[in-house]
Formats: C-alpha cells, sequence, structure tokens
C-alpha cells in the first residue's frame, strides 16, 4: 500500500459514518514528508488527510497531550510548561502554573476548555499533579508525592470526576492514586489487589499513555524494562487488577508496552518498542479483542519503536500510533500497519467531532487536517 492509498484509506475513515520513565530520544529535524498522511491525489485534485505543523512558539518536547475538539487542545512539557489553544493551534497561550519551571510535565487530562489535570513525573516530591478550572490562569497544586519510592507516570479519568495515577512499583506492587472529585484531592488505593511487579519492571512516561480508561471503570496499565512487557487491567476503577503478559519485546530498561488505547471494554491496541534509536523494536504492536486478557502480534507491525496510540473517532478498525521516527495507520484493527508520515511525534489523541492532535519534540504539535 502506498502513502497515497493509505492518505485515502484515513480519508475514508474520518469520513464514515459512526460504526520506564520516558526516553528522550529523537529523530532531530523531520524530512520533507513531515507535513503528509498521504500523497496529493484524488479524482478531485485534493491533497489526502495530512499533519499540519502549527507554531507552538517553543521548542520544549511535549509528552502530555489532552485533545478536547478540533478548536481545543492543552500540552504539557518540560520546564514546567503548559500551553492551551482555543482557535484550532493558529495561536497558542502559555498557561505554565506558576514556579513550575523545574518540573516535567509528562501527561495532561483535560474536560474542557477552562478545566485540566497535569502530572509531573520525577523521583519523590518532583511527582506531583496540578489542576485549573479557569483556563489555566490558575492552577492548584493538588498532589505532591512524599514517599521517594514512588514516581508517578501517568493519570487517565474516566469522567470529570473520577481519575487514577499510576506510579512505579513501590515494595514490589504499582501504586495507584484515586481522585473522586475531579482532580482537586487523592488517595493512595489498597495494594492488596495489585499482582506482584517483575523485577525491574516500570511504567514508561513517553505518552501519558501508560495508564488508559475506557468507560465508566476500566482501566489498563502498560509496563516495560522487566523480563516480559505486561497489561495490566482492572474493571473497578483501580482496586484489583490482573496482569497479562504482551508479545511486545522487554527484558531491557528501554524496551516495552510503551502505550495502549482501548476503544471500547473489549478492543485494545498497544504499542512500544526499543526507545533506543539505534535498537531494532520487532513486534512493535500487539492487538486484544478481549478487555486485555489475551494479546496478538501485528502480522505486520509498525518498523520502529511507538510512544502513543490512539483509535480514529467514530472508527471500529482504524487507528494511529506516533513515534520518533514517524506515524503509521491501521485500517484493520491493528492487525497491519503502514508508515504514512516520517515526522517525528511522541504522543496523539483524537475527538468525538473527529479531530486528531499529536506533539512531541522541539515544540512540535500537529493537526490532522483533511
Amino acid at each position: 500500500m502506498t502513502a497515497g492509498v493509505c492518505g485515502f484509506a484515513l480519508a475514508a475513515t474520518l469520513a464514515a459514518p459512526a460504526q520506564a520513565h520516558g526516553p528522550d530520544q529523537g529523530s532531530g529535524q523531520a524530512t520533507g514528508q513531515e507535513a503528509g498522511l498521504g500523497s496529493a491525489g484524488g479524482s478531485g485534485g485534493g491533497k489526502a488527510p495530512h499533519w499540519e505543523l502549527k507554531e507552538s512558539g517553543t521548542d520544549v518536547r511535549f509528552r502530555g497531550l489532552s485533545a478536547v475538539s478540533r478548536n481545543t487542545a492543552w500540552l504539557a512539557g518540560s520546564k514546567g510548561t503548559v500551553l492551551r489553544t482555543a482557535d484550532g493551534g493558529r495561536n497558542w497561550r502559555n498557561v505554565s502554573p506558576p514556579g513550575a519551571a523545574e518540573l516535567e510535565f509528562r501527561d495532561i487530562e483535560a474536560f474542557d476548555s477552562r478545566r485540566a489535570v497535569v502530572l509531573a513525573i520525577g523521583e519523590g516530591e518532583a511527582s506531583r499533579v496540578f489542576r485549573t478550572e479557569d483556563g489555566g490562569a490558575t492552577w492548584t497544586e493538588s498532589f505532591r508525592n512524599t514517599d521517594a519510592k514512588a514516581f508517578y507516570d501517568c493519570i487517565t479519568f474516566f469522567d470529570s470526576r473520577h481519575g487514577l495515577a499510576m506510579s512505579d512499583p513501590v515494595d514490589g506492587r504499582f501504586r495507584i492514586l484515586s481522585t473522586s472529585d475531579g482532580g482537586r484531592s487523592w488517595k493512595v488505593l489498597p495494594s492488596a489487589g495489585m499482582p506482584a511487579a517483575q523485577t525491574g519492571e516500570a511504567g514508561f512516561a513517553a505518552s501519558g499513555q501508560c495508564l488508559v480508561s475506557s468507560g465508566p471503570r476500566d482501566v489498563w496499565l502498560a509496563t516495560g524494562g522487566a523480563a516480559r512487557g505486561r497489561v495490566l487491567h482492572s474493571s473497578d476503577r483501580g482496586l484489583t487488577w490482573t496482569a497479562t503478559d504482551t508479545p511486545i519485546p522487554a527484558g531491557d530498561p528501554a524496551r516495552g508496552v510503551f502505550a495502549v488505547a482501548f476503544r471500547d471494554r473489549t478492543h485494545g491496541i498497544a504499542v512500544g518498542g526499543d526507545y533506543r534509536a539505534d535498537q531494532a523494536s520487532p513486534q512493535a504492536a500487539a492487538t486484544s479483542r478481549d478487555g486485555g486478557r489475551t494479546w496478538t502480534t501485528a502480522g505486520t507491525p509498525p518498523p520502529a519503536y511507538r510512544s502513543g496510540v490512539t483509535w480514529l473517532p467514530r472508527s471500529r478498525t482504524s487507528a494511529l500510533a506516533v513515534g520518533p521516527t514517524g506515524t503509521d495507520l491501521t485500517t484493520d484493527g491493528g492487525r497491519t500497519w503502514r508508515t504514512v508520515d516520517t515526522g517525528s511525534y511522541d504522543t496523539v489523541d483524537c475527538t468525538p467531532d473527529r479531530a486528531c492532535w499529536a506533539s512531541g519534540e522541539k515544540g512540535r504539535v500537529a493537526r490532522l487536517e483533511r
């Protein structure tokens, strides 16, 4: 399948009715193909859907992204940076929390153009959560980790009130933080329902997608760094968990499952690999059709490490995966993937109104244009 054909497949999808702690490598300068998810063409001479870069006005790395709509999106990145757009990326407002310049923001969850929760990662007190209700004009620090053994990686929300954050294992088990008031307050959940962690096992704070939810109670946690890359699943908002091995290779602190996406409580995609640019990443994607109880290797996986993944809106079979060397498209539920762009992105997110956004190194942010 050529890049052009991939682009047209993506166009058809978008038009269809409803049916370890983060690497810092990158590919450097993007190629001339970075803006195109497909080549120009079609009977009308129009251009296939493509990433259109937006000027963010900064060079920080944005591993945190929360897309609200075609017009509204939030970015979270290094140097304590949070940006927000309300006009489709034409203008970005720096709404960073005061005094946060030393923090590393790696995940953000926004409910609308005014309410958002952002996670800073790191050992001990470097792991913090901030919340805003006025579009970033003011922020409240609602959680600061005081356990030197904890390192928080990702957050997710089931709805505007209920959410979770996850830490790498503390005393042999992943630690889960819970909120029931929209992130205003947090509590550590009991660890009795969490399976034992493998030696060296951790989450990757690479894209804000190592902890994801679907529906009112289901949540999945992606891991790597140990002998096996696993996905853990909870159907009761983090109280009890089951762990399943995936075919994505691990066995090294740089390898494992970096991101998962579920379009419902049954159908999921996992992506990952080895984030080191000089290392190959075979079997970089897998699929599940039973809520994460079993995983199957993609027949034709992405050709390299991928750190972010999302289902395309209103599609049962199409998804995008991104990483430092490109964007890949699947139109068969994750069984086969084709590279449709060679620009560098760390994370990707789509919205119910059929908008897709991606962000990454050197201030890069783009929206999918048709």
